[in-house]
């Protein structure tokens, strides 16, 4: 999605995300961007805040191109690759990203989204977003598309490798899985995401013998969202007289807002003001399993 990196880029990146009716739908179509300036400029003050808490603006850009960095590097042995990265609703955009690559007269593209689970909120948008881009720059190229990776062994290796790493921080912990929730209506319309969040748990924890509880942050809007909500089960967790959670991002793959701010900064308060005490596993950003499995999933695409 992308993240504004400044204070002053709060508001227009807002503005984008509620643009987009893949996301949230404002009305009728032609009210969309006008309220989207609205509820943008209004929630614009308190989203500086959470940004200020972690330096001021989100780190996602720059963990995002030192990904692409990363596996440009490691797909150097395969052929001749160029890897960039394209953001849904702040810079580099598609249209931007694309022109750049016209300049290397390409011979084919191929497009890896950094959600391991398809959602038509979050893949879906930003494919669409890519493919009205790609028709008016590069239309004769062909393209591959990698819509989900749920339960790719390499993905669930690096999880397990967080995972294992977190649990030696902790003595007997309830073990939860931190999901960016959606909307219900989302879900039941036959969105994939869920089901792709459970694909990912099965393997995960038949890589691993442990067990663990979904639950879902970062919900928004009066709506009906996907429940529970993680802080509800941490207080749960209390009342049960746990002593300790460790909390698993499962469905982030780069450090962000929801993972510095909500995990690090909110959830933490939440389990201390129970006198618990709340450990999270690391995000895989550029690590070396991570980018691995993004090498693999490239070259899985051309065969």
């Amino acid at each position: 999605m992308g993240g504004p990196e400044r204070q002053q880029d709060v508001t227009p990146f807002l503005t984008n995300l509620f643009s987009d009716r893949d996301i949230v739908r404002l009305g009728p179509p032609w009210l969309q961007k006008p309220l989207a300036h609205l509820i943008a400029h209004r929630r614009a003050r308190h989203s500086r805040k959470m940004y200020e808490k972690i330096g001021g603006g989100s780190p996602l850009r720059a963990i995002s191109e030192a990904q692409a960095m990363a596996l440009e590097k490691a797909l150097a042995s395969a052929g001749d690759y160029r890897v960039r990265t394209a953001m849904r609703y702040w810079h580099a955009r598609a249209a931007e990203v694309l022109t750049e690559l016209k300049s290397f007269n390409p011979a084919r593209l191929i497009a890896l989204p950094l959600y391991p689970h398809y959602s038509r909120t979050t893949t879906g948008s930003s494919l669409a977003d890519l493919k009205r881009a790609k028709e008016k720059i590069l239309p004769d190229t062909p393209m591959t598309v990698i819509e989900a990776w749920p339960d790719h062994p390499a993905y669930i290796a690096a999880l397990a490798h967080s995972l294992e790493k977190g649990l030696r921080q902790c003595e007997n912990p309830r073990l939860l899985y931190s999901a960016h929730s959606l909307p219900q209506a989302v879900i039941d319309g036959g969105d994939l995401y869920l089901t792709h969040l459970r694909r990912t748990i099965a393997a995960l924890e038949k890589a691993t013998g442990i067990e663990g509880k979904l639950c879902f942050q970062s919900r928004g809007g009066p709506v009906r969202w996907l429940q529970p909500e993680t802080g509800d089960v941490i207080d749960q967790c209390a009342d049960a007289g746990e002593k300790e959670v460790l909390v698993m991002p499962i469905s982030f793959v780069s450090d962000h807002i929801e993972t510095l701010y909500e995990i690090g900064i909110l959830f933490h308060q939440r389990a201390a003001a129970h006198g618990m005490r709340l450990i999270a596993t690391t995000s895989l950003n550029t690590r070396e399993d991570f980018i691995a499995c993004l090498r693999d999933l490239t070259l899985s695409a051309q065969s």
